[in-house]
């Protein structure tokens, strides 16, 4: 019934201990509506004059009179009971953390938007404890998904009309514990830091001017859209000496990434991952069980991270590099164990 009105030949209806019945304007007083009710004035306006879940006070009566009501539906709340919209929002503020913004109640559904561009951080393990309470429901975005001003990270519902407050506050519970022992909301976003790189392209044919450079272009792009730049973009021919030697040459500028791009198949004369091994760095993978993007290689080359790009970074929009990139300008340490995980919804083009 949530969002509608309900029939006439309903005249009194009991939810829960809570009970749902039809009444005069004027004995209406300090009862909650039931649901929205709408005004219009041709011509000039049609939209929602009241809420539902509003408290009427005297001075509503003229106005509902004015839109044709003699009688309204309205709630009477038992103890221990909650209007949808109340339980959704109590939940929603419950669970909303650090560069969130909580946004109004719309029939029984609030939703958690993110202030900032960065990582959504939710915990797969509150969500499925609430939802498991029955009667709410919790939907967020996945975890680590990259979110931007106004995107929603997740929404609270409430499915009946009126909901058990006792329900609301084991999401509060839930919530709290979570929070106490990890210091962050079950649903929040972490900001990116703005780094800048240094990128190498390299390629004998680019290097040599037989082809375009269609790696900068790209890789800057999706650097700037999170908030990082290219600081100095070199190249250099399918040489693992001089690509060793440019990589120390980033290294030594003191830029807080550097990327490598180009030569990262296993074709005879593909020199890159042996150079970014041989300048020193430690590799974490060769590697990725995702596609597009199998083909990176990331490391960290005294501390600071390097990758090996492959050419599906020129032109798919989604890769390896979209996932790892994102974890690094967050400050994560990315392990072994981070690119395991990223077979499971990895595939994104075959």
């Amino acid at each position: 019934m949530a969002g509608s009105e309900l029939p006439a030949s309903n005249r009194s209806t009991t939810i829960s201990s809570s009970t749902l019945r039809e009444v005069k304007v004027e004995d209406a007083v300090g009862m909650v509506l039931a649901h929205d009710l709408t005004q219009i004035v041709p011509g000039e306006f049609k939209g929602r004059l009241f809420r539902k879940g509003h408290v009427v006070v005297g001075e509503d009566i003229p106005k509902l009179k004015d839109i044709g009501k003699e009688h309204l539906y309205v709630i009477e709340l038992a103890e221990g009971d909650l209007h949808e919209d109340d339980a959704a929002l109590r939940m929603a503020v419950a669970l909303g953390g650090d560069n969130t913004v909580i946004g109004e109640p719309h029939e029984g559904k609030v939703s958690v938007k993110s202030e900032i561009t960065g990582l959504a951080n939710i915990s797969r393990e509150v969500v499925d404890g609430i939802n498991r309470l029955g009667e709410i429901a919790l939907a967020t975005v996945l975890h680590q998904r990259v979110v931007r001003p106004g995107d929603g990270v997740a929404a609270t519902r409430a499915i009946p009309l009126i909901v058990s407050e006792q329900k609301v506050k084991e999401v509060e519970r839930l919530a709290s514990e979570y929070r106490n022992k990890h210091g962050i909301a079950p649903i929040s976003v972490r900001p990116l830091r703005s780094m800048k790189a240094g990128l190498l392209t390299t390629g004998t044919e680019v290097f040599t001017g037989r082809i375009a450079d269609k790696f900068g272009p790209a890789v800057k792009a999706k650097l700037e859209s999170l908030g990082s730049v290219v600081a100095e973009q070199r190249f250099a021919p399918d040489d693992r000496h001089t690509i060793v030697n440019e990589i120390h040459y980033f290294l030594k500028q003191g830029y807080d990434m550097i990327l490598v791009t180009g030569g990262m198949s296993v074709d005879p004369d593909d020199r890159t991952p042996g150079a970014i091994a041989e300048a020193g760095t430690d590799i974490v993978s060769y590697g990725t069980p995702m596609l597009p993007g199998s083909m990176l290689l990331f490391g960290y080359l005294r501390g600071v991270p390097i990758f090996g790009l492959p050419g599906c970074v020129m032109h798919d929009p989604y890769t390896s590099f979209d996932v790892l990139l994102p974890r690094v300008l967050a400050g994560d340490t990315v392990v072994k164990e981070d690119i395991v995980e990223m077979g499971y919804g990895g595939l994104h083009r075959c």
